[in-house]
């Protein structure tokens, strides 16, 4: 029988997994964090490995020696070792068309919950049944700020949509990867600069992929960069931010808030972490990776990683949707969109 492991069971696919037993496949599920030695075991003769968050490295890939190809259900890659598996000949693919718009949903929620103090207001409600409008509670209208937007490719151009033509804000990008003309049709205007966005902005919001060049994008001196009256939001990766400098900002009152739904230590706690610091901040609020998470954007993520799946059960090549280069240079079994 076909072996498959999925990892990170935690993030519930009950579709997948129903689809790839209904397929006669023998289905694996393991807990996110589980240790590598653990996941090498596991591996060891399955066909197909399904990953979203725990990390396949080049010692996991070696180990399974049947492997036709590793499912990223999500987008982000930068927790797979793609050298070691272009070496191994195993192909690699993600997911990443299914929630563009629903993240940019998730990092606009942040962005207006932040600035009209929704979170604060509904603790206070909570605690004593009604607020008066006294300075506290003074919030501020999106309409006429600015949006710098870190990162132009899918997402970002949701969100610029929504906060441009929907919200009347001013919309700038910085992404090395897109020209002016593609920005200036999406509504964004483009920044050669990340310091120019950054001092621009009364919004930040991080869309960028994270690797080698981008861990610590924005840094103590970015951050200095920014407006004291700036928000900062992350739906994107967490280590795009030395969190250590963001916390200080956020305490110590140089930066007016942020929104986070992804941290480099997932997932948080409220004492132990690095950033335990951040919980009851009234400037902040703090989601647990789930931006992406609404029934319509599991239902395409399913779908499209059963998809994938098939693809390399039946010995096709399978199907590269990504923009990425490091997936779109791989040169065995796959085929780009």
């Amino acid at each position: 029988m076909r072996t498959a492991v999925r990892t990170d069971r935690e993030l519930e696919c009950p579709r997948v997994d129903a689809g790839l037993r209904a397929r006669g496949v023998e289905l694996i599920t393991l807990p996110e964090g589980i240790p590598e030695a653990e996941l090498i075991e596991a591996v060891a003769d399955a066909e197909l490995l399904l990953m979203c968050y725990t990390p396949i490295t080049a010692r996991v890939i070696a180990g399974a020696r049947h492997l036709r190809g590793i499912v990223k259900y999500g987008v982000g890659i930068d927790a797979i070792d793609i050298e070691a598996a272009r070496q191994r000949r195993v192909p690699v693919v993600n997911i990443p068309e299914y929630a563009e718009e629903t993240v940019a949903e998730g990092a606009f929620a942040l962005m207006i919950a932040l600035a009209r103090k929704l979170g604060p207001l509904h603790r206070e409600m909570q605690a004593a049944g009604w607020a008066w409008p006294v300075n506290q509670w003074l919030g501020h209208d999106l309409a006429g700020k600015t949006l710098g937007l870190i990162g132009v490719g899918r997402i970002g151009r949701s969100l610029a949509r929504m906060a441009g033509a929907g919200f009347r804000m001013r919309v700038l990008g910085f992404d090395p990867f897109v020209d002016r003309e593609s920005m200036r049709r999406a509504g964004v205007e483009k920044c050669d600069q990340l310091t120019d966005l950054l001092s621009s902005s009364d919004f930040v919001s991080l869309h960028s992929v994270l690797n080698a060049d981008t861990r610590h994008l924005i840094g103590r001196a970015e951050l200095a960069a920014m407006k004291p009256s700036a928000t900062l939001i992350n739906v994107s990766r967490g280590a795009l931010v030395d969190e250590d400098a963001l916390v200080e900002a956020l305490v110590s009152g140089r930066l007016a808030g942020a929104g986070l739904d992804v941290f480099s230590q997932e997932p948080l706690a409220t004492i132990g972490h690095p950033l335990s610091r951040l919980f009851g901040l009234p400037n902040v609020l703090l989601t647990p990776h789930l931006t992406f998470y609404t029934h319509e954007a599991m239902e395409r993520l399913e779908d499209e990683t059963l998809a994938r799946c098939d693809e390399l059960l039946e010995g096709r090549p399978v199907l590269v949707k990504s923009h990425d280069p490091r997936l779109r240079s791989q040169t065995h079994g796959v085929v780009l969109a």
